[in-house]
């Protein structure tokens, strides 16, 4: 990571909140703020309500046991007659203002000795044996009861009965199979339950203050937490007969406040909205122009948040923040609301040009209201300030104070091309960023994203300070390096969108070292050791004549081509799978089979050309892997190139290592070949199908334990289309790197076996199930068809993954494949005198 310090910025600077400020008063001026009573989700352990993305962040849902309650509601003029209702919130009952039934749905009546019960008809089978005695006398609609009045289950707010409360009101909303069939409306404390309330004409009290205590008007349980008065709502309620049916424990995924980890409540408050509703279908048509990484992002988890967006909460009762700019009449009587966008225009009104934006010193700017005659009534602000999500989203403009300075600047380069952050940032910062930038320039705020997954342990937690389940970082830069973790999670699924289990014992991290830091040091130390022992001073070149140094320049323009192609389509995995099999053919062919060459006593242009070819090579290397190996790279770059670092080169360009052949950079033919060679293109294809065949050869070797060393007398190479490929051009290479002394060759594969249908019984099992002992059987049989990178068999089609076709040689032959089993090899294991 590259940090400017000259040019940062920061959320609590003068200039950075003056243009928080302007985005307010802009969204203002075009009717998107609008000031609320809302039910909210609301953290009391930080006093201050939260967004409902918020809600969203870190893990904030998680598995919690709660006491769940169904009780029992007294219909006045029937007071033997109950009317059941389940929550899981049984610190709201105190606040219970009515009861609400599904219109159309069918309740029963249940009686036993003179006592009825009225529940959903749905339901009985869930309260079996609570109502076991109980026989069905009745059933009714529910708007049968809409209308019924109740008694309350407490004392403390009997007198709003005659304000419209404790009476039975029609839910739509309802859900029917899960509880009662009868829901307890608190409007105070539930979304549905204040719509509802307010439909309805129920009133609403709230007994519950901002630290989430219940207050005076519920005196037996004033100063207790809602969530520890629970036990004590229970009790009392417990001690009056028939009240409770049943008390349980309830499991249910339940919202944490992200900051404090502590369960929150949902609570009615006034606050400030952004109308995001009135511009979420162009929030949703905007994001299709960004590229995502993954790709299925754009239409599912940030496409559908964003197509149901809701209005969001950006005002917070905190003390710390950016301040919302409107000032309001403290006299009802003479009532003006003033919002301001700058600091011009605080000064002109107030007659101070304020040096600090935060409170208290911005609550300190008062005036006489202009529209009181009396001269009484003053201009005070709000005491909210705005959501920290909403500074978030203004930092494309505001890092620069825009529009106060810097607009030809931000003009030209907003929207911002690339920009990263993990997957829950759909809902926060990649989310307030689209919802600015849509609400004040009608533009998405950036052109392509990296959504990454989490880094979890191997038991899929995410890591945690608390839990310390992760290797010390530390421990793992000094034991195994930085580059080496920088690769194992670049390399690895993370960043296009998956999660990464990391084993706290950090020895994962160590393949890296093995499988790339130690091959691409190799490769620079042989090169040093014989460039100082023989006083050499190599140059980058773009031209070679020997096939050898042709093949490793050409292979380096297609490590340029991949890594470009993949870091294109910001698939960063993609791009760290190029080098592996780059590093196995400039270490395990090049320069083992041009060890002579620099072993060489004189200093002949054979020598100097391969010196010249290598040091390209690697300079070349360092500068392409540089963004994933930052550290190695500017190590050996810096040794190679007179201390000059490679973060600060060029990005290589893949066509000056090939303008000998007059190609483009996408490795196509420009103009006549050179006379007698052919082009790098078939160079490389040819010399890497000769690695193919040597590599074959080898596996048969280890598989019947015959050293390379040991030469052998034949062997066979089939290929399909072995003539149009040239290989046998190569025939001296093979042998020499084979050790055989004949190659026969060989247009047919079949004579020496055929390919078999390897099915992945458990994952194509899970998909497809009964089908699966017909593909079976017909993969047995070898009636199978590839298509494309899919298999028909048995009339069902494999997708990658689930299936691996395998070279099954002939009885007695020591064979393998080569060339996704297009070619085979065959070795005559005999050793002859």
């Amino acid at each position: 990571r590259w940090v400017d310090f000259d040019n940062d910025y920061r959320t609590m600077d003068l200039s950075y909140m003056e243009s928080t400020l302007w985005a307010f008063k802009q969204l203002w001026d075009k009717g998107y703020v609008y000031e609320g009573f809302r039910v909210v989700p609301y953290s009391w352990a930080a006093q201050t309500p939260l967004s409902n993305f918020e809600t969203r962040l870190d893990n904030s849902y998680r598995m919690r046991q709660d006491p769940a309650l169904t009780v029992g509601f007294k219909l006045d003029g029937e007071p033997n007659t109950r009317l059941l209702a389940w929550t899981t919130t049984p610190w709201t009952l105190p606040s219970n203002m009515g009861l609400a039934v599904k219109p159309d749905a069918d309740y029963a009546v249940l009686e036993k000795a003179g006592a009825r019960l009225i529940l959903a008809e749905t339901s009985r089978d869930h309260y079996a044996a609570e109502l076991g005695d109980y026989k069905l006398v009745a059933t009714m609609k529910g708007a049968d009861l809409v209308g019924r009045t109740y008694e309350p289950l407490f004392p403390f707010f009997a007198d709003k009965k005659r304000a419209g409360a404790f009476r039975v009101v029609p839910g739509d909303f309802i859900e029917m199979g899960e509880g009662t069939g009868v829901v307890h409306m608190a409007p105070a404390f539930g979304e549905d339950d204040l719509a509802t309330g307010l439909k309805e004409g129920l009133p609403l009290v709230d007994p519950v203050d901002l630290e989430g205590n219940f207050t005076e008007l519920v005196l037996p349980y004033q100063g207790k937490n809602v969530f520890v008065a629970n036990k004590d709502i229970i009790r009392d309620l417990k001690a009056e007969p028939g009240v409770v049916l049943r008390h349980e424990t309830y499991d249910h995924n339940y919202p944490h406040c992200w900051r404090t980890d502590q369960p929150l409540i949902y609570k009615a408050m006034p606050s400030w909205y952004v109308k995001v509703t009135a511009f979420r279908d162009r929030m949703v048509a905007l994001n299709q122009d960004i590229t995502w990484m993954p790709a299925h992002v754009k239409d599912g988890i940030f496409g559908n948040w964003l197509a149901n967006a809701r209005d969001w909460n950006i005002g917070r009762n905190r003390y710390w923040g950016a301040p919302i700019p409107v000032w309001k009449s403290d006299d009802p009587a003479y009532p003006r609301i003033d919002c301001y966008g700058s600091l011009d225009e605080i000064e002109r009104d107030f007659g101070v040009r304020p040096k600090d934006l935060h409170r208290p010193y911005v609550d300190d700017l008062t005036r006489p209201n202009p529209d009181d005659p009396t001269g009484k009534s003053t201009m005070r602000r709000v005491e909210d300030v705005l959501d920290c999500w909403f500074e978030s989203g203004s930092m494309p403009f505001a890092q620069v104070h825009y529009p106060f300075e810097n607009k030809a600047w931000f003009d030209g380069h907003f929207p911002g091309d690339f920009i990263v952050e993990y997957v829950g940032q759909t809902r926060g910062w990649f989310y307030t960023l689209m919802v600015m930038a849509t609400a004040l320039f009608d533009k998405a705020p950036f052109r392509s994203a990296i959504c990454h997954g989490v880094v979890l342990d191997e038991n899929k937690q995410k890591l945690s300070k608390r839990l310390k389940n992760y290797p010390d970082p530390v421990a793992v830069f000094n034991d195994t390096g930085a580059d080496a973790l920088r690769w194992y999670m670049v390399s690895s699924p993370l960043l296009s969108g998956g999660d990464l289990a990391m084993p706290k014992d950090g020895k994962a991290i160590g393949e890296p070292v093995r499988a790339v830091l130690l091959p691409l040091w190799n490769a620079y130390s042989f090169f040093t050791l014989y460039a100082n022992i023989d006083g050499v001073r190599a140059k980058l070149i773009t031209t070679a004549e020997a096939e050898l140094d042709r093949y490793v320049l050409g292979k380096t323009a297609e490590l340029i081509r991949g890594v470009e192609a993949a870091m294109d389509r910001l698939d960063l995995a993609a791009a760290c799978n190029v080098l592996p099999p780059f590093i196995e053919a400039l270490n395990n062919w090049y320069i083992r089979r041009s060890r002579e060459r620099f072993w060489k006593a004189e200093k002949d242009a054979d020598k100097t050309a391969a010196y010249d070819t290598l040091y390209t090579v690697l300079v070349t290397l360092t500068r392409t892997m540089a963004p994933f190996l930052p550290f190695i790279t500017e190590v050996i770059h810096r040794a190679l190139v007179d201390g000059e670092s490679v973060h600060l080169q060029d990005w290589p360009d893949a066509s000056a290592l090939t303008t000998v052949d007059h190609l483009r950079a996408d490795g196509t033919r420009v103009g006549a070949p050179v006379l007698g060679r052919p082009s790098l293109t078939e160079l490389v294809g040819r010399m890497d199908l000769a690695r193919a065949v040597c590599s074959a050869a080898a596996s048969i070797r280890t598989a019947k334990n015959i050293r390379n060393r040991q030469p052998l007398r034949v062997m066979k190479v089939a290929h399909r289309q072995l003539f149009n490929l040239s290989l046998p051009m190569l025939e001296a290479v093979i042998k020499d790197e084979a050790n055989v002394k004949e190659i026969e060759w060989v247009a047919e594969t079949l004579a020496f076996g055929s390919p078999v249908l390897v099915v992945d019984s458990r994952k194509v099992g899970k998909r497809l199930g009964t089908a699966m002992k017909a593909i079976l059987a017909a993969a047995k049989a070898g009636d199978w068809t590839l298509v494309g990178n899919q298999v028909e068999v048995a009339g069902q089609r494999l997708e990658q993954g689930e299936f691996e076709v395998r070279f099954q040689p002939k009885e007695g032959l020591a064979a393998a494949s080569f060339d996704g089993n297009a070619g085979v090899v065959v070795l005559d294991t005999k050793v002859t005198p």
